[in-house]
């Protein structure tokens, strides 16, 4: 390998190492979201309360939308990120009341 071609590819492993440590960051704290989003779940159904609270969702993906923004990150994909744990959490949440 060329000297460029060597340190292209100490920047590339370096770029993944870090790509491996945040995919972890994610699915940590996504577990640790859902055990949260689980716990609501459960007290919603203990007292009657339905599954989903869309002024509460709107509220989110506004918040979420605006962080994505100020995170240079694209706003559209945050939602539709956003929305898919939502569904999940629904999901989730109506198990709870079966």
């Amino acid at each position: 390998m060329t000297n460029t071609a060597t340190r292209a590819a100490e920047i590339l492993k370096g770029h993944r190492e870090s790509i491996d440590r945040l995919d972890a960051i994610l699915v940590y704290t996504l577990g640790e979201r859902f055990k949260h989003t689980q716990a609501v779940g459960r007290l919603k159904a203990e007292h009657d309360l339905p599954p989903s609270d869309p002024a509460r969702e709107a509220t989110q993906i506004a918040r979420l939308t605006d962080l994505a923004n100020r995170a240079d990150l694209d706003p559209e994909f945050a939602k539709k990120f956003l929305n898919f744990i939502i569904e999940e959490v629904i999901q989730h949440h109506k198990q709870h009341q079966s």
